[in-house]
């Protein structure tokens, strides 16, 4: 078995020659174009392709099997073994690969807005647009922070090293290797910047909770009154959109941790997809892409400079990247009190979600464990329309812990602080995919709207016959037919089969739960006969 010292290994490394150390934004950017690693737009955005690889690759995804770890990794699909032998030795060639070459970008920085739970890692790049994105995406330190800065985690970037299959290990020439022992992400093969980001969040999901932190993937903001909320809901469901909201501060918009003196933001920049963006429905986040921001994937007029958010020929996950302070009214430092509402958020390709219901203890537990929505496509690659799908807490790729642990942390926490639940769908409505039509964002707005400002508390409800949730009778700004969904649809008997087709996915899906209460079991929907469904 190949042994090296790691640490050794990486100083090296990082005393050498060619390592360019925490240049700022506008010298990475200048490095960018001298390197030919893309281009400036007409807004100031430095825009990249990144090949072949326009999304994660969750295949290409390993945790080292590490004595330390091996007893607490939910081992599985999601989180698959890769033996330490060749962990160091993809390592040592990644290593050496980076030693020669002409120039190595690195940027220190943190993740976690809490001092008292932060992370101090470094990230080492191969191209100076991946370190561009690790400064935005990552927490920026001062001056004073950074001459004290200790990385306790390191992120090692080399796209233009490719794994052999054969003689690595490997799946693909594509890794993205977790080391608990070392400290240490290694990714190789793929240009995809997602990769750096999504990875420590994974590291920050197996690190909080042994200190009492709930890691989650969800946005989240707060009121004049402080009054946070919390967002949850996969990629393409409207966690940047909705928490985005001019009439509150936004602390984040992807990954946070809920630890006992609040809510604090895991990251400092965003991570917004942008395909269809425009400066009417998102004008906030439309006005974010500036100079310092990377625009991934977006198709730009080689005349005019203009970025075309429509086109969609590289790929439908176009994503803009840039510092949380470029969205106006963000808090600083990203940190809040505990949330008084938690709000799920699904895009329902079926169209028979309500668009807001209420849940209670159990409902949450239930939904959050099963954490419905569509992916949407692009979102990874080999998805070209959406497909229903169940992601566990609503970010299953990112969980090295058994998911009861997360459910169990969420439970506890809801009951302590009284916090209200909704579901809300912002899929489809009067029909499925392809009959039906997208939700009305300024309806949505609406509706969470009215949720936070406790608009709804006193409204009449109805229990919905499948799903079980309370669905509100009215709505400020919302027309009442709308709050309905079998309303919205002109073939009854079609929307019914159709609830009854995600009812029994609900249910198959849950089967891997077995150990829930029964309480918790019972709040799930019910595949109800036709005549008990009227």
């Amino acid at each position: 078995m190949t042994t090296i010292n790691f640490s050794n290994e990486l100083n090296e490394l990082l005393h050498g020659g060619n390592v360019l150390n925490d240049l700022p934004v506008s010298r990475l950017i200048e490095k960018s174009l001298q390197r030919n690693e893309g281009v400036l737009t007409s807004n100031g955005a430095l825009s990249v392709e990144t090949g072949k690889y326009t999304g994660r690759s969750p295949k290409d995804k390993y945790i080292v099997d590490e004595p330390s770890v091996t007893d607490q990794i939910d081992w599985g699909a999601v989180n698959q073994p890769i033996s330490k032998e060749v962990f160091t030795s993809l390592y040592k060639k990644v290593i050496d690969h980076l030693k020669e070459t002409n120039e190595v970008f690195v940027t220190r920085g943190f993740a976690g807005a809490d001092p008292a739970y932060r992370l101090p890692i470094q990230v080492i790049n191969e191209y100076a647009w991946h370190n561009v994105f690790a400064r935005q995406l990552f927490i920026r330190p001062d001056q004073e922070e950074l001459n004290d800065h200790r990385a306790e985690f390191t992120v090692i970037a080399a796209p233009n090293f490719k794994a052999d299959p054969e003689t690595d290990g490997t799946q693909s020439e594509t890794f993205i290797i977790v080391s608990f022992e070392e400290k240490v992400v290694l990714i190789g093969g793929t240009e995809y910047a997602g990769e750096m980001k999504k990875s420590i969040f994974s590291v920050m999901n197996f690190l909080l909770p042994e200190r009492d932190v709930l890691p989650m993937h969800c946005s989240a903001n707060v009121g004049e009154e402080g009054d946070t909320a919390l967002f949850f809901g996969l990629s393409g469901t409207g966690k940047t959109t909705l928490s985005a909201d001019p009439n509150r501060q936004l602390i984040g918009d992807d990954e946070h941790g809920w630890s006992n003196n609040g809510v604090f933001n895991i990251e400092g920049g965003c991570y917004a997809k942008c395909v269809n963006l425009s400066e009417k429905k998102e004008p906030q986040i439309w006005n974010a892409i500036r100079f310092g921001s990377v625009l991934e994937n977006v198709y730009v007029n080689e005349d005019t400079g203009l970025p075309d958010y429509d086109n969609t020929n590289l790929t439908e996950n176009t994503r803009a990247a840039y510092p949380i302070e470029n969205i106006p009214n963000t808090l600083q430092p990203s940190m809040a009190g505990h949330p008084s509402a938690i709000i799920f958020l699904t895009a329902d390709a079926f169209g028979v979600l309500p668009p807001i219901s209420k849940l209670t203890k159990e409902q949450a537990m239930y939904h959050f464990l099963s954490g419905y929505t569509s992916k949407l496509a692009g979102t990874e690659r080999g998805i070209t329309q959406p497909e229903a799908t169940f992601s566990t807490c609503f970010g299953a790729p990112f969980l090295p812990l058994e998911a009861s642990r997360y459910a169990e942390m969420l439970g506890e926490k809801i009951l302590q602080h009284d916090v209200n639940v909704f579901l809300v769908n912002t899929g489809w409505t009067g029909g499925p995919y392809g009959i039906g039509k997208r939700m009305n964002l300024p309806y949505t707005r609406a509706m969470i709207q009215a949720a936070l400002l406790g608009e709804l508390d006193g409204v009449e409800t109805v229990q919905d016959p499948t799903f079980g949730v309370h669905v509100p009778l009215h709505c400020p700004g919302v027309p009442d037919e709308v709050l309905q969904p079998k309303q919205t649809w002109d073939d009854k008997e079609a929307y019914q089969q159709k609830a009854k087709e995600l009812a029994q996915k609900f249910q198959n899906n849950f089967e891997k739960f077995e150990d829930a209460s029964e309480e918790i079991k019972a709040a799930g929907p019910k595949v109800l006969a036709p005549e008990t469904a009227e």
